[in-house]
């Protein structure tokens, strides 16, 4: 009887546990916010959304997120990535976030098929690039963040495949105009892959994980992360004088003051973790603000301009 209540909950608590690990940042800044921008560009060229095609194709990208977590956490525990320093302090990874990932993915390959019996193979074709790019990105036997390659991956997921892909699940056709527009969140996501990496850079290294960080050293890859943001907002400022993005597109450079502000932080701090942190936040709160600028001043051009 005293034990009955105490059950509750335990399960209860695994099961946040399983759920806390879907991090409520990767939704935002992850497939999210350049799903949408596809999906604005497309609006720009048709004039016309379906809501339908629109929220399933959302709905995929979420629960592929879900797997790209899931599978994360769990192949990194499981090489002893985050453990290194503190193994007792963290419990031993249950198979469930597995599972979950599994679950996640399942559901997203769904929708892809769905997507595709609507729009066409090619949504199946990056549908499977996108797969290979997650679950592949840890896991067995590729492990693209192992090979130096992780970094690469995560920039074209979620910048070229994600714009383009949206692009096509709802125009059916690809322009050139939205291949320059996802370098945007393809080098913003990059920055944040580097700058996520810099303070596990001595477990990275005793587990085998040679990331860009374990190749170039922390110095030098607070440079690389601050380089590759920096580089996203100048795609802005050169496609607005090219012609191909609006005038109004730079506002996205109200996005430069956090930048400016992490690469302050991070030069004193990349060598001790916990005084770090505020500079990923910054560079983090930066590419929100980029990726969103961006993605509404192109859906706001598109709506006036076809406007009655």
């Amino acid at each position: 009887m005293r034990q009955t209540p105490a059950a509750a909950p335990s399960v209860l608590r695994r099961l946040f546990l399983v759920m806390s690990l879907v991090r409520y940042r990767f939704f935002l800044y992850a497939g999210l916010l350049p799903y949408v921008l596809g999906a604005a560009w497309a609006y720009r060229i048709t004039g016309h959304l379906d809501a339908a095609i629109f929220w399933s194709g959302l709905a995929g990208v979420g629960l592929a997120v879900v797997g790209v977590e899931a599978f994360n956490e769990y192949f990194d525990a499981r090489m002893g990535t985050d453990r290194v320093f503190n193994p007792q302090d963290l419990p031993p990874m249950s198979d469930a976030v597995l599972w979950l990932g599994i679950a996640g993915f399942a559901g997203a390959l769904g929708v892809g098929i769905y997507l595709t019996l609507s729009a066409g193979w090619p949504i199946l074709a990056f549908a499977g690039l996108g797969g290979l790019a997650a679950v592949f990105y840890v896991a067995p036997p590729i492990r693209w963040a192992y090979r130096g390659l992780g970094e690469t991956v995560i920039a074209l997921s979620y910048g070229p495949w994600m714009v383009l892909g949206s692009l096509y699940l709802h125009a059916g056709l690809f322009a050139w105009g939205a291949l320059w527009a996802s370098l945007v969140p393809g080098f913003m996501i990059m920055s944040l892959a580097v700058v996520n990496a810099i303070p596990d850079f001595h477990q990275d290294r005793l587990v085998g994980k040679r990331n860009l960080v374990v190749r170039v050293g922390r110095e030098r890859a607070v440079w690389l992360y601050l380089g590759l943001a920096a580089l996203a907002l100048l795609v802005v400022v050169a496609g607005v004088i090219a012609g191909v993005f609006p005038m109004i597109s730079l506002a996205t450079l109200a996005a430069l003051p956090l930048l400016i502000s992490s690469g302050r932080s991070a030069f004193g701090t990349f060598t001790t973790p916990r005084l770090f942190v505020p500079a990923i936040r910054r560079i983090v709160a930066c590419y929100l603000v980029t990726a969103a600028v961006f993605t509404l001043t192109i859906g706001l051009q598109a709506w006036v301009s076809h406007m009655p």
